[in-house]
């Protein structure tokens, strides 16, 4: 069974508490997977159904709530406790990872040094590795002169495949991202072993908060919704 068009969830037009992905009596458009990709999910159930994926599934949903406080209150309001990093250390050791892999950008060295410490702090072996190890020429990957950051000098490219290779080899149970840039995290991913999460992407404009630019695209950053830019 397929889509007579493709999945565009993002602009559903049912209300929330009415959509099939969150109530079983609920609807959706012609472009639901939920509804029409019945088979696909049945699929996929298959995979929950392999204890190590169950596991590790069950203790991502149990995270998610306990990053709310205050649940047990009536009415409940969304309570929200819990920043980022924190969830990061309480989900490793859910999980068991006692070794966690940092991969983070060259330009986020104080970031990670402090990451590294707080990781430590909570009883967390650390392994980490920088965007530019291996040291390979930007000319190695056919860059020319003026596609360089610094036009005239020698640059290493970034290496997140050697970033990946490093952290598989030194056993991590989770790694974590910090700061890699478009397309060099999706390298990183590709090639690592283990599961991998994010702490922070790079945004270099907005402080590593991208969503920002989202935000304030009715404002700001009206140029965003201008083709071209």
């Amino acid at each position: 069974m397929s889509l007579e068009k493709e999945p565009a969830c993002a602009v559903c037009g049912v209300a929330g508490p009415e959509r099939a992905c969150i109530t079983p009596t609920g609807r959706g458009p012609d472009t639901c997977p939920t509804e029409s990709l019945t088979d696909l999910a049945a699929e996929v159930r298959e995979i929950y159904a392999d204890p190590d994926v169950r596991e590790f599934a069950r203790l991502a949903s149990v995270q998610e709530g306990e990053c709310y406080l205050e649940r047990d209150r009536r009415p409940y309001l969304l309570h929200p406790g819990k920043p980022r990093i924190q969830e990061i250390i309480e989900f490793a050791h859910k999980i068991g990872a006692k070794k966690v892999g940092l991969a983070f950008c060259a330009g986020l060295v104080q970031e990670a040094r402090m990451v590294d410490r707080i990781f430590h702090r909570h009883g967390l072996e650390v392994a980490s590795v920088v965007c530019k190890v291996g040291r390979v020429p930007k000319e190695d990957l056919g860059i020319k002169d003026e596609e360089k950051i610094f036009i005239g000098t020698v640059e290493s490219a970034c290496n997140p495949i050697l970033q990946a290779k490093v952290l598989n080899r030194a056993g991590t149970g989770l790694n974590v991202l910090l700061g890699l840039c478009v397309g060099h995290d999706s390298l990183f991913f590709k090639h690592a072993e283990a599961y991998t999460t994010v702490l922070a992407v790079k945004d270099r404009v907005t402080g590593h908060n991208p969503l920002a630019a989202v935000y304030t695209a009715g404002s700001y950053f009206a140029r965003m919704n201008r083709p071209g830019f």
